[in-house]
């Protein structure tokens, strides 16, 4: 569900400055920073004065923001994930350890696609239209995820390929980058360190890089990338959930599909006759 914050900005939107919409909009993208940043530094960060969120908590029915600051908390508290302690018998155990991960992924689901705005993903469809060839990227366990974008998007597509699919080759793909290519970029911690100097051959070559991420790497995400696709993937071990980052890569590849309309259809089409003329289908 979303929060009572979110629906209250929801139903009063229309309704506020265009100050007030601009506040509103930043909360919305990184709602967790309203347990971390003051009002004042919110305001700040929207490039508005310290009377106008003041203002606008006021108009959403909130005493002050530390009304707001509570409430947020509150609910965080409520949903935030748990670890479950093996205790009396292993089928026991087990039986909670299913419903608490399947609990927890819903949670990823729900609010990575609640807080997901769709200007956001119409942009980043637009970008792999656009561009000439478009490239995928995930780095340690994201690789995988990064493979399954592609075959995705392949199929919709022509010149969709790996960065980096070569071991080391890196040099050697990069030189075949150019501008208004589409990077998109899979990334969760940990982050290894040759993912700098490729992001900042892609700014040189004027790549547009479309970044699926954790809300933890949202604001660092947001320095070089054209579209910020960012997702809930907390866990309860072994590294951050995939769950919602690969549903989110199927929604892209969805949008894609809707905005290149009657040239992706063709497109399966076609590699559908060539499976069948391979007899490579079950």
């Amino acid at each position: 569900m979303a929060s009572r914050l979110v629906l209250r900005i929801q139903e009063r939107f229309a309704r506020l400055t265009t100050s007030e919409q601009k506040l509103a909009r930043m909360i919305l993208e990184r709602q967790d920073d309203l347990l971390t940043h003051s009002a004042t530094e919110l305001a700040a960060m929207a490039d508005v004065s310290k009377a106008t969120a003041a203002r606008f908590f006021r108009s959403l029915g909130y005493a002050d923001f530390n009304e707001v600051r509570l409430q947020a908390r509150e609910e965080r508290n409520r949903t935030e994930p748990y670890r479950y302690s093996v205790v009396g018998s292993e089928k026991v155990a087990l039986g909670r350890a299913i419903g608490t991960h399947l609990e927890l992924e819903i949670t990823n689901l729900t609010r990575t696609f609640e807080e997901l705005r769709s200007d956001r993903l119409t942009r980043a469809a637009e970008l792999l239209g656009e561009a000439p060839r478009v490239w995928l990227l995930g780095l340690g366990a994201e690789e995988g995820l990064a493979r399954y974008a592609r075959l995705l998007l392949a199929r919709l597509r022509h010149n969709v390929m790996m960065l980096g699919m070569n071991g080391n080759a890196w040099a050697e793909d990069l030189a075949m980058t150019g501008p208004r290519d589409a990077l998109v970029l899979v990334t969760l911690e940990p982050r290894p360190r040759i993912l700098k100097p490729i992001l900042s051959y892609a700014r040189t070559t004027r790549m547009n890089v479309i970044t699926i991420t954790d809300r933890n790497y949202l604001l660092q995400a947001q320095r070089y990338s054209a579209v910020v696709l960012p997702c809930h993937v907390s866990s309860f071990g072994l590294g951050p959930s995939h769950t919602s980052v690969a549903s989110a890569l199927r929604l892209l590849s969805i949008a894609f599909a809707a905005y290149a309309g009657d040239t992706a259809l063709q497109r399966l089409e076609i590699i559908s006759g060539i499976h069948e003329e391979l007899d490579d289908t079950e």
